[in-house]
């Protein structure tokens, strides 16, 4: 998922975001784990993408701050 589309997203969506790709990730280190995984390489993208939300989230956080800091 590309940056620009999460900063499109709400709040409760990039939780539900969050929350799918930690649970994907789980999954996939289990099937790793069994010698059941067969692209590996979906791994590095699941967690890149937790990254990218997490990044969109805190930044929200850091604006929000800065917003009632001004005030």
């Amino acid at each position: 998922m590309k940056y620009k589309d999460i900063q499109a997203l709400s709040d409760e969506e990039l939780a539900k975001k969050l929350d799918d790709g930690r649970a994907e990730l789980f999954n996939l280190r289990f099937q790793m784990a069994t010698s059941q995984l067969d692209n590996t390489a979906r791994v590095k993208l699941v967690k890149r993408d937790i990254a990218r939300v997490q990044t969109e989230i805190r930044a929200r956080q850091i604006a929000a701050e800065k917003s009632a800091a001004q005030k």
